[in-house]
C-alpha cells in the first residue's frame, strides 16, 4: 500500500504522468535494477505509452532519433544506471548535433548512497553535460515535473536538440504533487517558438540575391527540421536558382524538381554537382553548418564567395565564412519573408537553375548509368541503388549506415518528393546506427515501407536488434553491403596510404542465415540478375526481412567520395 496522501504521486508515477502529459506515445529502452519502481509505474498505470524493450541503450537512443525525425515529435528513450548510462550515449550525442530532439531518462542510484560505493554509481549529469543541449539530476522530487517541462522547452525550442534527466532510485518513489502534473502543449512538437527574421536582413538577403548572376541555394538539416519545403521551392521558382543539399538536408526539396542539384559535397557529390557551387557568385546557406563535408574542407564554394546564411543558431552564421548577409531565424519564416519581399520587387534576374541542375545530374548520370546496368560480380552498388529506386514508392523511407550505403544513397538515389524520406547519422557517423533508427521510423510512420541499409561492419553493431525486430514483428527490409572488410577506412588507405592495407578485413559471415536464426526472412544474394527479383520479393513481405548482397568493396569501386578520387 502507498503511504502518500490522495493528492501525491510517487516520482515514478509522476514521471509517467508528465509523459502521458506531453503526448508521448512510444519509448524505447532497457530495464535494470534501477527501474523498477518507473517500470512499476508503467505497468500499473493507464498512460497510452507504448514502451518498446530494446536489447541495449545504444539502440534505444537511435530509435527515439529516427522516430523523432519522421514525427516531429520529441523521442524518448530510457536506460538503468552504470553501463546502460553509458551505452546510452552514442545516440544521444548523435541526436544532439544532428539538431534532433530525444529525451534520455536514465534512472541512477538512490542519492543516500552516493559515495558509499554502490554498484553502478557514475556523475551521470556531469557525463551528459557537454553531450546534450539540456541536463539535470532529479535529486529533489518536488521540483520533478519543473524540470521535465525545462526538458521538452528545450528540446523544441531554438536549435532543437537532446536533453537528459538522471532519475535516482529513492525520488522515484519520493511524494510528488500531482497538482504540479501538467505540460506546455506548445512543446509537444519541434521546432517550437519559431524565431521570425529581422525585416532589415531580409531586405538585405534579397538586395544580394536580386544582384547576383549565378546564385545558389545549400540546405542542410536544418530546412528538413523546419519543414521549408514549400517556402524553398517558391523561393527556387521566382529567382529560376538551383538548388543543392546538404547529405542531411535531403528532402528539402524533391530531387525530380527541376531545380534540384541533389547532394554536393565530399559525401555524394560528384565533380558536376562541385561545379555547380563552383561557378556561383552568391551562396545562400539555408539551416546549414558549412562544414568539412559540405565545402570539401572550405574550398567549394571558395573563400570570398559572397555568402548569405539563414540559421536558427547564431554561432553557426559566419563560424567557416565571412557573411555578407546573415538571418538567425527559423528557416521556413526567413524562407517566407523572404519570397514576400522578391515578389514585392516585381522583376527579377534569372539565375537559369534549371539549365545548371540538368548539368549536375547528366554528370551524376554518365558515371552511375553504366554501374547501375552492370552485371559484374560482386554485385555493383550502384546495381543496389538502381533496383531499389525501381522497387520503392515515393514515400518510403530509407535509413543509411555510413560507410558502403551513405554515398551511393546520397549520390544516386533520387528522392521523389520533399520532406523526411532519408535518414542517417551524420553527425558522429557511429556504425549499427541505421538498423534501430529504421525500427523507431517505423514505429512513427508505420504506413509506409522502411528500409534499413547497413555494411556488414555495421551488421556486426546492431545485429542483436533482430531480436526485437522480429518480436514486434516490424515490416522492415534490412540490405547488408557484404564485403567482408571496413570498407570506409580500407578506401582512405587506398586512396592515401599507398595501399597499405592494415587490420580492417574480416572474415565474411552469412548474414542471411544469423538474421533467419533471429526469425527474419533472408536472402542471399551473389548473381546480379537475381537482384531484382529478391528484392522485389523482400520489399512485399509483410514481415522483417533482410537482403544479404555480396557486394564490391569501396576501395575498389568508383563511390562518390571526393577524397578517393584521384
Amino acid at each position: 500500500m502507498s503511504s502518500h496522501r490522495p493528492n501525491e504521486l510517487t516520482g515514478a508515477e509522476a514521471m509517467v504522468r508528465m509523459l502521458q502529459a506531453y503526448g508521448v506515445e512510444h519509448m524505447f529502452g532497457l530495464c535494470g535494477d534501477t527501474t523498477l519502481p518507473f517500470y512499476d509505474a508503467l505497468a500499473r498505470l493507464d498512460h497510452g505509452i507504448t514502451h518498446l524493450l530494446t536489447r541495449d541503450e545504444r539502440h534505444a537512443a537511435y530509435m527515439a532519433d529516427g522516430y523523432a525525425r519522421v514525427t516531429g515529435k520529441p523521442g524518448v528513450c530510457e536506460g538503468p544506471s552504470g553501463g546502460g548510462a553509458t551505452y546510452i550515449l552514442p545516440g544521444v550525442v548523435e541526436a544532439n548535433e544532428s539538431s534532433v530532439p530525444i529525451l534520455a531518462i536514465t534512472t541512477d542510484v538512490s542519492t543516500a548512497a552516493r559515495g558509499r560505493y554502490p554498484l553502478t554509481e557514475l556523475d551521470q549529469p556531469a557525463l551528459f553535460r557537454p553531450l546534450t543541449k539540456w541536463n539535470a539530476g532529479l535529486d529533489d522530487a518536488r521540483r520533478l515535473p519543473a524540470m521535465v517541462r525545462a526538458a521538452f522547452r528545450a528540446m523544441a525550442t531554438g536549435r532543437p536538440g537532446a536533453a537528459h534527466l538522471a532519475f535516482p532510485f529513492d525520488t522515484q518513489k519520493a511524494p510528488v504533487d500531482e497538482s504540479e502534473i501538467w505540460a506546455d502543449e506548445r512543446h509537444r512538437q519541434f521546432p517550437a517558438e519559431r524565431a521570425a527574421p529581422d525585416a532589415n536582413a531580409v531586405r538585405a538577403a534579397a538586395d544580394c540575391l536580386m544582384r547576383a548572376r549565378s546564385a545558389i541555394a545549400i540546405c542542410g538539416g536544418g530546412a528538413v527540421i523546419a519543414g521549408a519545403f514549400d517556402e524553398l521551392k517558391a523561393l527556387s521558382a521566382l529567382l529560376d536558382m538551383p538548388v543543392a543539399t546538404t547529405v542531411s538536408g535531403q528532402g528539402a526539396i524533391a530531387e525530380t524538381d527541376a531545380r534540384a542539384v541533389g547532394v554536393v559535397g565530399s559525401n555524394g557529390g560528384v565533380a558536376s554537382t562541385r561545379a555547380a557551387v563552383d561557378e556561383a557568385d552568391v551562396v545562400l546557406f539555408i539551416g546549414c553548418r558549412a562544414g568539412s563535408v559540405t565545402t570539401e574542407r572550405w574550398r567549394s564554394p571558395a573563400p570570398g564567395t559572397t555568402v548569405v546564411h539563414i540559421d536558427s543558431d547564431p554561432m553557426v552564421i559566419g563560424a567557416n565564412y565571412a557573411t555578407e548577409v546573415a538571418i538567425c531565424a527559423d528557416a521556413r519564416l526567413a524562407l517566407a519573408a523572404l519570397v514576400a519581399e522578391l515578389e514585392a520587387r516585381g522583376e527579377r534576374p534569372g539565375q537559369a537553375g534549371t539549365r545548371r541542375a540538368e548539368a549536375a545530374w547528366r554528370g551524376k548520370r554518365a558515371a552511375f548509368d553504366p554501374l547501375a546496368a552492370s552485371l559484374e560480380t560482386p554485385i555493383r552498388p550502384e546495381r543496389v541503388i538502381a533496383s531499389l529506386a525501381r522497387h520503392l514508392d515515393d514515400d518510403a523511407i530509407v535509413v543509411a549506415d555510413p560507410g558502403t550505403p551513405c554515398p551511393y544513397f546520397s549520390a544516386h538515389y533520387r528522392w521523389r518528393r520533399p520532406g523526411r524520406g532519408f535518414i542517417t547519422n551524420r553527425a558522429h557517423g557511429a556504425l549499427g546506427y541505421a538498423l534501430a533508427a529504421a525500427m523507431g521510423a517505423h514505429v512513427g510512420r508505420p504506413c509506409v515501407k522502411t528500409v534499413a541499409a547497413m555494411g556488414d561492419g555495421s551488421f556486426g553493431f546492431c545485429c542483436g536488434e533482430f531480436e526485437t525486430i522480429t518480436r514486434y514483428r516490424m515490416p522492415i527490409t534490412s540490405i547488408v553491403f557484404s564485403n567482408s572488410t571496413f570498407g570506409w577506412i580500407k578506401a582512405g588507405q587506398n586512396a592515401g596510404f599507398g595501399k597499405r592495407f592494415y587490420n580492417v578485413d574480416f572474415g565474411r559471415t552469412d548474414h542471411a542465415a544469423v538474421a533467419s536464426a533471429f526469425g527474419v526472412r533472408s536472402w542471399r544474394v551473389e548473381d546480379p540478375d537475381d537482384l531484382d527479383r529478391v528484392l522485389a520479393e523482400a520489399l512485399a513481405h509483410d514481415g522483417p526481412t533482410l537482403v544479404d548482397i555480396v557486394s564490391q568493396p569501396l576501395h575498389e569501386a568508383e563511390a562518390p567520395v571526393s577524397e578517393w578520387v584521384a
